[in-house]
């Protein structure tokens, strides 16, 4: 018997004791520790801490012990409120019976001024949980007989209590979506069923109601931040209520606002309320000049305005106002709140996560003040390099008028867009199979080390640093594509079917040009010597992606997890996960496009080109005073994504002799026996393929399968519209006349 009870002393011992799941949340709280933060110490992702401070997982060894270690520091440090109390069962959270909402707390400090609690460099707790939005309750989303859409149900406390934010501030969530019936009865629709009586009979009075009662925000995301301000989404209803047009005019479409003098103009102005310079639009901003750290501030997004592009947020200005707080709700506790289209959000989520100044050490009197948070872009922009401008930068002004740039004096990284004649062994296969790149631009996004808060130096005949970001200019034509450098053997390759890794159209460079770091590095790679003569280098640099591509990527997957499709799946299963994902839940399906176009458009806005009416070539536009106006970070980014598909590429036609037909961004088409992307990538019976190669799976970065059209299809289609047809283009529907929704 004694052997047992030391057998039960061992196991028990084998395990670290916990806190309960409470507990866990509170001691990471208490010491202002966000949940990336803790994530990065034990080597885990994001989601799984906030699995272990939600029950609804536990942590296994070794992390387990080290997770125990982090929380005993914490408890003695901070011990809690009834220490006497029993210890709590840890393996489901408690949950009060009726839990009652936290009191409105003072709006959040403005942008300008460093918060005073935050000690320089740190970060604030995010207490947000990654799950999806619950689906309302049956009666919350029931449309009566008559046309308003409020639900005939009581306005009690939700069923599924909004989990976006903890923070007592916000204790409704980061949005509501607005709504009033036949009776001009006004109801808001918030996160996990929420619904509220929305008293205000005018938009002055909404925007001052959401501000003193509404408990409507998010907690910033780090420490040096700000907090989220509330979003309204008013419905077509909710417009006429408050005495909105329900569609704009054309001429008001094509100015993107309401005229100046419109009376709901006037009324803000009346009740000292104020817009930014893109006034009274699809996207709104309306405030109050901030009264010491009080930030007065209220958004407005109106779908029936073309808030929610349908190329990006699909048919969900269509959606019932339950089931677009679900979608809006869900895209900001993943993402942040949005701020705009989802370029716009991916451009200011890099901001949000890497704030441009912190609060300094205290000076003698005791205060804090604003200083340059080290390993941020900064608060001012910075010029670019000559070569890393776009046609019309005030750089350019001297130029003649007509002047074409050749690849020598512009930087022109791009993605693919290249095809070549199938062979004649090609047209003997059946098939034409796709496979996509998950978040392309994203996986390319982590670890890229871009250049920060400093302009760029010339350097002449420099020696070429694969560390420095930056633009250089070298002659790489005498890379040979058909003697190459494959995990460090030499291999021989048909140079004819492959595009070339150095310019987007696939074509041999010719003679001197502009490449980003990561291009070049490739030819190195390769196994090429280079000389470059020129460089416009950044001393200052960092990776200052990380954090964006960290979040977004865990938004990609906790979505593609509620949508059927789970990480570290066997790639048959993988492929039957896949089939049909988007019909399990076309909410969540479009949560999913707008991350995937957060990260492209995110990409995009680094260079936003000039528009609108009255601007010449020569002269600055407004998108040149961002700090976020960073042509070279997206030349960068591109560069790897591209590097990144030409060495999967040339792994896979290493190994098997299989060759791509055509590429299209993150898509490449191959000719294959069958229909699937297994018959394309070698898998073996332990479920692994060529090292460095595509292989499938829903991480960032994997591949999954685009579209299969029959090689008899692609010889019609070429017949019909030229040889250069871009298959890759196609691939998905087989129809030639539609768009490329490629990420």
């Amino acid at each position: 018997m004694s052997e047992l009870f030391e057998a039960v002393d061992a196991l028990v011992a084998s395990r670290s004791p916990l806190p309960p799941p409470a507990e866990r949340k509170r001691l990471r709280q208490a010491h202002g520790l966000t949940l990336d933060e803790v994530a990065a110490a034990l080597r885990v992702r994001r989601a799984t801490v906030s699995g272990w401070e939600a029950g609804k997982t536990e942590p296994r060894p070794p992390e387990r012990d080290a997770y125990a270690r982090l929380l005993k520091q914490l408890a003695q440090l901070y011990p809690a409120p009834n220490a006497a109390a029993p210890p709590k069962d840890t393996s489901v959270p408690e949950t009060p019976a009726n839990p009652t909402p936290a009191p409105a707390a003072p709006a959040p400090s403005a942008a300008t001024d460093p918060p005073p609690e935050a000690a320089p460099g740190n970060a604030v707790p995010r207490p947000a949980d990654p799950a999806a939005v619950p689906r309302p309750a049956a009666g919350a989303t029931a449309r009566p007989a008559s046309a308003s859409r409020r639900p005939g149900t009581k306005k009690a406390a939700p069923a599924h209590p909004p989990t976006t934010d903890t923070d007592p501030r916000f204790a409704n969530g980061p949005l509501l979506v607005v709504d009033a019936d036949n009776g001009n009865r006004v109801t808001g629709y918030g996160i996990g069923g929420l619904i509220l009586d929305v008293p205000a009979k005018s938009l002055p009075a909404l925007v001052e109601w959401t501000l003193k009662e509404a408990q409507l925000g998010a907690a910033r995301l780090h420490g040096s931040g700000r907090d989220a301000d509330p979003l309204l989404v008013l419905t077509e209803a909710a417009c006429e209520r408050y005495g909105l047009p329900v569609e704009l005019s054309d001429a008001e479409r094509l100015a993107g606002r309401l005229p100046d003098g419109h009376k709901i103009l006037k009324q803000l102005d009346r009740a000292d309320w104020q817009l930014t310079k893109r006034g009274l639009g699809p996207w709104a901003r309306i405030y109050r000049p901030a009264q010491g750290r009080q930030r007065q501030c209220v958004q407005l997004c109106i779908p029936s305005w073309n808030a929610l592009d349908a190329r990006t947020w699909g048919h969900a200005a269509q959606l019932e106002p339950a089931e677009l707080a679900r979608v809006l709700g869900t895209y900001a506790a993943r993402v942040m709140t949005p701020r705009g289209s989802t370029a716009v959000t991916g451009l200011e989520l890099m901001t949000a996560l890497n704030p441009p100044t912190r609060a300094s050490e205290a000076d003698e009197t005791g205060k804090r003040h604003k200083e340059h948070r080290p390993g941020s872009l900064g608060e001012h922009p910075i010029d670019c390099a000559p070569c890393e401008a776009p046609d019309g930068h005030p750089l350019l002004a001297a130029l003649p008028r007509f002047h074409q740039r050749g690849p020598d004096e512009m930087l022109f990284e791009e993605a693919y867009d290249w095809a070549r004649e199938l062979t004649d062994a090609e047209c003997m296969r059946r098939y034409l199979v796709g496979i996509d790149v998950n978040l392309a631009f994203g996986a390319a996004a982590n670890g890229a080390v871009v250049g920060l808060a400093t302009p760029p130096v010339h350097v002449t005949r420099p020696v070429f640093d694969p560390t420095l970001p930056g633009a250089w200019l070298v002659d790489l034509s005498h890379v040979d594509l058909s003697r190459v450098l494959v995990g460090k053997q030499w291999r021989r390759l048909d140079s004819t079917l492959l595009p070339s890794p150095f310019t987007p159209t696939g074509e041999h460079p010719q003679g001197p040009a502009w490449y980003a770091t990561p291009t070049v590095a490739y030819a190195v790679e390769l196994g090429y010597e280079i000389a470059p003569t020129e460089a416009w280098v950044r001393e200052d640099r960092g990776r200052f992606l990380d954090g964006w591509y960290k979040r977004l990527r865990d938004a990609y997957v906790d979505t593609m997890a509620d949508l059927g499709v789970g990480e570290k799946l066997r790639p048959s299963d993988f492929l039957k996960a896949m089939d049909g994902y988007k019909q399990r839940d076309p909410e969540m399906a479009i949560v999913l496009d707008a991350i995937k176009s957060t990260v492209k458009g995110g990409i995009g806005k680094l260079r936003e080109r000039a528009h609108g009416g009255g601007w010449k070539p020569g002269q600055p536009w407004p998108a040149l005073s961002r700090p976020t106006w960073r042509p070279d970070i997206r030349a960068a980014v591109i560069s790897r994504a591209r590097i990144n598909m030409h060495r999967k590429m040339l792994n896979l036609a290493a190994a098997t002799g299989q060759y791509p037909v055509a590429v299209l961004s993150d898509c490449a088409v191959y000719a294959a026996d069958g229909t699937s992307p297994l018959h394309v990538l070698p898998y073996d019976a332990d479920g692994k393929t060529v090292p460095g190669s595509f292989r499938l799976g829903v991480s960032p970065g994997m591949v999954k399968h685009e579209g299969t059209q029959t090689t008899l299809w692609a010889e019609a289609v070429r017949e019909k519209h030229g040889q250069v047809l871009n298959l890759a283009r196609y691939i998905k529907t087989g129809e030639v006349t539609a768009k490329d929704d490629g990420e």
